[in-house]
């Protein structure tokens, strides 16, 4: 039991020196936040003991350069006096803050050989935050104005960003929510969706409609919508054209096929003969008996129906506005409906049991063409959203 006591101790010590390592690793790499991160954690339990003065120092140390370092930092962006600073001046301060409250919690901390407690220099920066703040969310709100007068869409894009934080961090500032719906609007690419019969067949309307529902599909994003049927007061930026090409429909068709199955069976047991076919006995003059097999056969004869359907599309992505192609994808589909049915002459059992259902099964009437055309549907529309979600319109 001293052993294993005595084992765990220096296991805890080799534990307890790795982490100091680190600590003061990213303290000589300037990486002040990580080491005050790793020396809290190994702070929260016993605080007070010896093992753990090494982090009561490195914190200590850190946090004194974290605090010399932005503050710094703000007095250079401060003389800068860039508007554009605004952010970065708000998230220092906050930064500031939020290392002094993730400390506040331990105090004190004893410095045991110096019979005193660790000096933190806390200050209240909550009047520099507010006033940060302020000065972020104003110059948030007119970038944001700025873009929102461009006729460019990915600027309408950057005063959504904009505005968005400026919700974030300053909830109800002016109109900001309002601003925000129209730079979503603005900056959103309106697709419409719509299909065109190049074959000499017709092309079932419930097919149609199934490949263009368009909300089947979830593919409407946060800047794309798509829209199957056009709507008033909307401008489109984009078409998506599911053009069908070429429809290839086979004749109907049965094809028969006789074969024969043969299966050895057991039925019980016969008596061994020799070549002379005389029984064979054991060493004590009895009979050997051995299993006996009886052979199964049947004559089998199987139908197939058969007919098959093709689609042959290509989606064109068009700008709306120039009317010229962007991009062609094509894509073809295939439906194939297949019936077999037997009957047999003899032993069905001679079968394999995966086989037998088809003897239950009968001729059934073939699909129309317009059926055969509207049951490649459910592969259409996964070939049409795999290439819509692939490639989008605006990246």
């Amino acid at each position: 039991m001293k052993k294993i006591t005595v084992f765990f101790s220096i296991l805890f010590l080799a534990l307890s020196s790795c982490g100091v390592k680190t600590t003061q690793s990213l303290i000589s790499d300037g990486n002040y936040d990580a080491a005050i991160d790793k020396a809290v954690e190994a702070l929260k339990t016993k605080k007070e003991s010896k093992g753990k003065q090494d982090y009561v120092y490195l914190l200590e140390e850190a946090f004194a350069k974290a605090k010399d370092r932005d503050l710094r930092d703000l007095d250079l962006l401060t003389k800068d006096a860039n508007p554009a600073n605004a952010e970065r001046v708000y998230n220092t301060y906050l930064q500031l803050n939020n290392r002094q409250e993730k400390i506040r919690p331990l105090l004190p901390l004893p410095l045991l050989k110096q019979g005193k407690n660790a000096s933190f220099a806390f200050d209240n920066y909550s009047d520099q935050i507010v006033k940060s703040k302020n000065a972020l969310s104003k110059y948030l709100y007119g970038n944001a104005s700025a873009l929102l007068k461009s006729s460019n869409k990915l600027d309408f894009r950057k005063a959504y960003d904009d505005l968005f934080y400026l919700e974030s961090i300053n909830p109800g500032y002016q109109n900001t929510k309002k601003l925000m719906a129209d730079a979503q609007f603005k900056g959103t690419d309106f697709v419409d969706v719509y299909a065109k019969n190049q074959t000499n067949m017709v092309i079932p309307k419930q097919l149609q409609d199934d490949l263009l529902d368009i909300k089947t599909y979830g593919l409407n994003d946060k800047w794309t919508v798509y829209h199957s049927a056009r709507q008033k007061n909307v401008k489109y930026d984009y078409s998506l054209i599911v053009n069908f090409v070429q429809i290839n429909i086979s004749p109907e068709q049965i094809k028969e096929k006789e074969f024969i199955k043969e299966r050895q069976v057991k039925d019980g047991v016969k008596t061994l003969l020799d070549s002379r076919g005389k029984p064979v006995k054991d060493s004590l003059g009895k009979e050997i008996k051995v299993d006996n097999y009886r052979t199964l056969r049947a004559n089998i004869y199987e139908f197939r129906q058969f007919k098959s359907c093709q689609v042959t599309a290509k989606v064109d992505y068009v700008d709306s506005k120039t009317n010229a192609l962007v991009q062609s994808f094509p894509i073809t589909s295939e439906f194939i409906f297949e019936n077999i049915y037997s009957t047999y002459k003899g032993d069905k059992s001679a079968c394999e049991d995966n086989y037998l259902n088809y003897f239950n099964k009968r001729a059934v009437p073939f699909p129309n063409n317009e059926q055969m055309v509207y049951d490649t549907g459910e592969d259409l529309k996964a070939r049409l959203k795999d290439i819509i979600v692939k490639n989008r319109f605006r990246g």
